[in-house]
């Protein structure tokens, strides 16, 4: 079996610079699958949905977003 690379570590000191977090100055009732320049904020460049733990919205707007990405996908509106 070939055998697995090392992996390149970080150094102890070093540490990732942390995500931006948005800041939520929009209501609940903008997050809607039309507004498309809202939701890609919290949208990887690769196109996975950020958890909370990086976006820092509250569950029930967390929700609302999430359903809204997958409604704006699926009519074509994001990718």
């Amino acid at each position: 079996m070939p055998r697995k690379k090392d992996k390149k570590k970080r150094d102890s000191n070093q540490k990732r610079p942390p995500r931006p977090k948005p800041i939520i100055d929009f209501t609940i009732d903008q997050l809607q699958y039309r507004n498309t320049e809202l939701l890609e904020t919290f949208v990887t460049g690769h196109g996975r949905i950020l958890p909370r733990k990086y976006t820092g919205l509250p569950a029930h707007y967390q929700r609302r977003m999430a359903n809204a990405i997958k409604q704006a996908r699926t009519l074509l509106l994001m990718k």
